[in-house]
């Protein structure tokens, strides 16, 4: 049983970087569901890699810090289509984040306005940017997921300014669904995975005792991971989530109703 409906759907897919991604789990499910994939990638180094992990999809290259990038891959796309589907897909996938830690993590008041805007931008701008470029390239159901976190309420050090970051790509899922409900019934929606094993996650400082952490605070006592983000965000794509729209889907495995777990008290209050 077609249950998702995907067969013969087609979607492009920002931010493969390796195995261990959230987008790559994503293009595998959607491939095992006869979906088709196309693969967007930041530079021709990460394009040679992925064309090992996925050697019968086409990739291209676009760094979304650049608009004239995303301008360059719409003509892309639309050349390299097969003339019979007119270009159309069902569905995009925006999981693209970006911050420079290289200075070390600061207290939140001391973040560099230009570190500052350059995650923004990558992170959270690069979405509008993105769909405003290619909406005649989606089909007018398509639906659009983004990956951002599961709360962006928790001032965790560690990760520094990109909760208010991710607050901002957040909310530009209201206003980007009521916006292209002008033209068309494109859905936006985030998929919002707690603390996740990726070698993204990898570069920053603190985020493995973060981790650790929060096993022990999760009810089960396991992480939640990329696959459980992914087949979330694979549903938010599917026709059969066409009644959602404008909404994060918080894939933590009841971490935030667990903090006060009675062994993690007993271990840290003495």
């Amino acid at each position: 049983m077609n249950f998702l409906q995907l067969q013969n759907k087609r979607f492009l897919i920002f931010g493969v970087a390796n195995k261990k991604s959230v987008a790559c789990q994503i293009a595998s499910m959607l491939l095992s569901e006869n979906a088709a994939v196309d693969l967007v990638v930041q530079n021709q180094d990460i394009a040679d890699k992925v064309r090992k992990l996925f050697p019968e999809q086409r990739v291209f290259i676009c760094n979304v810090e650049h608009e004239d990038d995303i301008a360059k891959l719409r003509e892309e796309l639309r050349k390299q289509a097969p003339a019979a589907d007119n270009v159309l897909y069902d569905g995009l996938v925006h999981s693209i984040a970006f911050a420079d830690y290289s200075g070390g993590i600061k207290p939140f008041h001391e973040t560099p306005k230009k570190a500052f805007l350059q995650a923004l931008d990558i992170s959270c701008f690069s979405l509008v940017s993105i769909v405003r470029e290619l909406a005649e390239l989606l089909n007018k159901t398509a639906s659009v997921v983004t990956v951002s976190i599961s709360t962006t309420r928790m001032a965790s050090e560690n990760y520094g300014y990109m909760a208010p970051i991710k607050a901002a790509l957040d909310s530009s899922l209201a206003f980007l669904t009521k916006s292209f409900s002008e033209f068309s019934e494109i859905r936006f929606n985030a998929v919002a995975p707690s603390l996740l094993k990726t070698s993204a996650s990898a570069g920053i400082p603190g985020y493995a005792d973060s981790y650790l952490f929060a096993e022990r605070v999760i009810p089960r006592k396991r992480a939640v991971s990329t696959e459980e983000a992914a087949a979330a965000a694979v549903f938010l794509l599917s026709p059969r989530s066409s009644g959602i729209t404008a909404q994060k889907i918080i894939v933590d495995a009841g971490m935030d109703i667990n903090y006060f777990d009675k062994e993690v008290i007993r271990k840290n209050v003495q």
